[in-house]
């Protein structure tokens, strides 16, 4: 079984969405995720993390508030933000990104 940490050392950048079912803002960024999803193939993958399922994975990436986004690279942070964001930015960050390979 692919772990979190095999997932976020690849070279494709890995979008990684810290949510919780109880929270609002995160419910808005299922159909933006997708359309990122959609426009960005197999450049780069998104994976949601539930972080009162995983509570190990959010402590140590100090996630304090919900949704948040973190893009690894070669399991390192490229780009981290709270909030819900537009799929247009999301789409330019890992098209830029994922040109870097």
């Amino acid at each position: 079984m692919e772990t979190f940490n095999d997932i976020i050392k690849g070279t494709k950048p890995v979008l990684v969405d810290f949510s919780a079912e109880w929270c609002g803002p995160c419910k808005m960024m299922a159909p933006i995720l997708k359309e990122v999803s959609q426009k960005i193939g197999n450049r780069a993958r998104i994976i949601k993390i539930d972080v009162d399922r995983n509570p190990t994975v959010a402590r140590k990436y100090q996630i304090v508030s919900v949704p948040t986004l973190i893009v690894f690279r070669n399991g390192q942070i490229q780009f981290r933000q709270s909030g819900v964001m537009q799929a247009m930015q999301l789409v330019a960050l890992l098209e830029r990104l994922a040109a870097n390979n």
